[in-house]
Parts: structure tokens; sequence; C-alpha cells
């Protein structure tokens, strides 16, 4: 093989492999991969994570059953250990607080609201691709506690 023959053979070998290549590559160190709306790993509701000044945030926007079956009227966080605010609705509520960026596609220091037992916990977030996010609630150390894996909509 002459050396054109040999540069057109690796140019389009080349080619080849990129147009095989993923097409949502995850960016490494992307402070805001995370943005956008998730289906949580119940699949009852959709998040959508948003940033304000440096912290990361989530509003629950979406459920499967908005309504409370035996009142038709929206769900109310009755759970909440809180009794002033056990009236409010579960939907546009902000169950993720203060996330920062770690890098290395990680945001920790948060704090996650259950609305199913009325707790808050620690938490972490990792992107493992460009879709998929594992939530990890824990108490005290992250080794307790529980990870979903959540799905992005959009």
């Amino acid at each position: 093989m002459n050396a054109l023959t040999r540069l057109t053979f690796l140019f389009i070998v080349g080619s080849l492999l990129v147009s095989f290549a993923p097409k949502h590559r995850l960016v490494a160190d992307n402070p805001n991969a995370v943005l956008g709306t998730w289906l949580n790993g119940t699949k009852r509701g959709h998040i959508q994570i948003y940033k304000q000044g440096d912290n990361y945030f989530g509003k629950l926007i979406w459920l499967k059953d908005p309504n409370d079956p035996a009142t038709s009227k929206p769900k109310l966080d009755g759970k909440n250990p809180d009794a002033r605010l056990k009236a409010r609705p579960l939907l546009n509520m902000n169950i993720m607080t203060n996330f920062e960026f770690d890098g290395g596609n990680v945001w920790d220091e948060g704090k996650i609201y259950n609305p199913e037992d009325g707790k808050t916990y620690s938490c972490k977030m990792t992107l493992k691709d460009a879709n998929t996010l594992d939530v990890r609630g824990y108490v005290g150390i992250s080794l307790i506690g529980k990870t979903q894996v959540w799905t992005r909509i959009k």
C-alpha cells in the first residue's frame, strides 16, 4: 500500500468510527449537564432541575396521579411534619435544594424532600450518561441510603 492509499483507508475507518459513536455523549465536567426534566425512579413524577445562582434545584412538575382519589382535588403535602405546610399542593413544589457541582459529573451537598414520607434527606446526584441520573438520598453518610435511577425526558 502506498502512502496515499493508507491515508485514504485511515480516513474512511476513522469516519466510520465517528459515525457509530453515541449521539448523546456526556460532556465531562459540564456543570449544567444535569439541567432538564427527569422521570423519577418510581415513574410517578417528573422533576425539572434548574439552576439558580451557583446552585441547582428540582421542582415536581408532573404527577402520574395528581389528584387525591378521595376528594378529586390536587394532592397535598399531607405527610409534612410541619403543620403549616400540610395544605400546600405537591405540584410545582421544590423537592430538591442547594446542590453544588463537585466535578466529575457529581452534584452534592443538596437536600431532597420525599413527600411520600414527609422527610428530607441529604442527596447526591451522579450523571451516568446524558440521559441517566443516579439520585442517592441518605442520612448521615452516603453509604446509608437509597439510589433511584432517573431518566431524562427533555
